[in-house]
């Protein structure tokens, strides 16, 4: 089973204003199919973000975040995120605006990436719980896959007979 954690970046949380309700939705989402081994909270500080994803990254196969990926100054997970990726995944965060954008033009807004820091698949999920619910739904069919692709784990027994192995 995969291993996972979960990064919650929220200001008001962090100084304990604001109970953390997307941490533990999206915790409860990813245990469908993750061992969730740790949580976090962090402000919006983007060295305090990059040292969370730095550190869960050597001990996990996914990190997912939740917080931080919009338009306000303080909104900086995106920029922390690719400061400490080794290698974006950009079809990940394409397909989470795009099936959001069907229920909200809202989530056009969100400025969220995907990458790789080593064997660590990195993803970012805005901080609502909407948006962690929604976006849940449409990662869980791929997670497993992905994280297999991420971690070498040979997938060609899933290819048929001429299919061509996708990148």
């Amino acid at each position: 089973m995969m291993r996972a954690a979960v990064i919650t970046i929220s200001d008001k949380g962090y100084q304990g204003v604001r109970k953390d309700a997307s941490g533990p939705l999206l915790a409860e989402q990813l245990g469908r199919i993750a061992e969730v081994v740790e949580r976090v909270l962090v402000a919006d500080e983007p060295a305090m973000i990059s040292e969370a994803l730095i550190r869960l990254a050597e001990q996990v196969d996914l990190v997912i975040t939740t917080g931080g990926t919009g338009l306000a100054p303080r909104d900086q997970t995106p920029e922390a995120t690719l400061a400490v990726i080794d290698r974006p995944v950009p079809g990940i965060s394409e397909l989470l605006r795009a099936q959001g954008t069907l229920k909200t033009p809202m989530a056009s807004l969100s400025r969220g990436v995907a990458g790789l820091r080593g064997r660590c698949l990195i993803i970012n999920l805005p901080g609502s719980l909407r948006a962690v619910a929604e976006g849940m739904e449409t990662l869980l069919p791929i997670l497993p896959h992905a994280v297999q692709m991420a971690q070498g784990i040979d997938l060609e027994h899933h290819q048929q007979e001429g299919d061509v192995a996708h990148p």
